[in-house]
């Protein structure tokens, strides 16, 4: 369990004002010039050697990320650079960057001033859920008191660094969490994603070297760099390092944001933090670990199961957003993903035929399945469906249609195949 001074985030529920001052007395800003002074190779190599891996998802290295920015001293290197913050978070199932924006915002506008050091960016973008209405209010506010005391802008601390940072405000598309859809949707474009190669490090917004980052990832690295590297890997397990923000919802006594390490238990992290489920921990049934678009896992799962990337990709799952939904026994799970599936549906940018045609046929035959309207042998079908789609599109958003599907089949077929005999015996 994470210790109290250890913790990053440390007004994450809002009991202190988000203002300048009450941050420095915070930490925040704190002899930020020193660590800017060092350099990129410099700040590079910390984040690299913390083992940050990226909070939004796919939990890329960060450090590695950021390395493949080409250099400033190569001579055909002439177009600027850009660093991009990934604050969309349109995951169902998670809020963790919604409380970083209303309550810790400096933490990331910090975070975003050594980043762009680290790549040689002067401009920094960052790219907010249109719903997200308070929190860019918040944001903004955080931004404008930055610029007044010369934490940001020209001369940045002091130190002979320029950043300028904007908000751009997204219009509720789940696909422009995709970071090349959002690069699209920054350029004025319909947010859809790119085909990469090129990968967006070296032709990214405006075909300029760009990093992009999740809200979460870049607000740690202040704190890294001041209690250091070596710090933040000592906490967690190896190659999965440091403290994670847990969004906790659905069945549980107490629904919360949680900041805790790497690699403590899911058992642990429901119980000691969300006041255990509704019911006791055997009335469990079941547990999406990641936000909406991981596969679920069984109660026996969950009962030793560790909070980390390695792990949960162990048990046939994935750490995602760390956005936990908990489900008791009272949950209709073919009702639930059916849901997703709906979600999946209407999100599909269309660009890939896999998953603009493929989300249809799974919404429907997963109302059907609802229903008990099909036939047993449909299951395979829909199983064979779902691998059609996975692998087979631009982005991730094909996978992450495909994989509550896969998880519901796996984990709860008898389930469907007993609402189909109950089905057909009513008629």
């Amino acid at each position: 369990m994470l210790k109290e001074q250890d913790k990053i985030f440390t007004n994450l529920y809002g009991y202190e004002p988000a203002d300048l001052a009450h941050a420095k007395k915070r930490g925040d800003w704190f002899e930020t010039k020193k660590y800017l002074d060092q350099g990129a190779e410099w700040l590079i190599q910390q984040v690299k050697d913390s083992g940050l891996r990226g909070r939004g998802g796919a939990g890329f290295p960060t450090g590695t990320k950021w390395s493949f920015v080409p250099k400033k001293s190569d001579p055909k290197e002439g177009k600027p650079h850009y660093l991009v913050i990934n604050a969309d978070e349109s995951e169902p199932g998670t809020c963790k960057d919604r409380d970083i924006l209303r309550n810790d915002p400096h933490k990331l506008i910090e975070g975003c001033l050594l980043a762009a050091r680290a790549i040689n960016a002067n401009t920094c973008y960052i790219y907010i859920r249109g719903e997200y209405y308070n929190e860019a209010m918040a944001l903004q506010r955080a931004i404008d008191e930055a610029y007044e005391a010369n934490l940001i802008g020209k001369n940045a601390c002091n130190s002979g660094w320029d950043l300028d940072v904007y908000i751009h405000r997204g219009a509720g598309a789940y696909i422009c969490g995709e970071e090349t859809a959002l690069l699209e949707s920054l350029e004025g474009n319909k947010g859809q994603p790119r085909l990469k190669p090129p990968f967006p490090a070296l032709v990214g917004l405006y075909g300029c070297p760009t990093v992009i980052n999740n809200v979460e990832s870049i607000a740690v690295v202040p704190t890294i760099l001041r209690r250091g590297a070596a710090w933040f890997a000592g906490l967690g397990r190896e190659r999965n390092t440091g403290t994670k923000i847990f969004c906790i919802s659905g069945h549980v006594n107490k629904p919360c944001n949680v900041e805790e390490e790497m690699g403590i238990s899911l058992k642990e992290l429901i119980e000691k933090h969300a006041g255990g489920v509704r019911g006791g921990w055997d009335n469990l049934l079941a547990v999406i670990p990641g936000g909406s678009s991981v596969p679920m896992i069984k109660k026996d799962v969950c009962d030793t199961v560790l909070m980390d990337f390695d792990s949960l990709k162990a048990v046939g799952t994935g750490l995602g957003t760390a956005g936990i939904i908990v489900m008791d026994k009272s949950t209709d799970v073919i009702n639930s993903i059916a849901r997703l599936s709906h979600f999946y549906k209407h999100e599909s940018c269309g660009q890939c035929t896999p998953c603009r045609e493929g989300t249809g046929w799974l919404m429907r035959i997963m109302d059907r399945m609802v229903d008990g309207k099909a036939e047993v042998a449909e299951i395979d079908q829909l199983y064979n469906l779902t691998k059609q789609i996975e692998g087979h599109t631009i982005c991730a958003l094909g996978d992450a249609a495909a994989w509550p599907v896969q998880g519901l089949i796996k984990n709860f077929r008898p389930e469907m195949e007993a609402r189909i005999a109950k089905n057909k015996a009513a008629n």
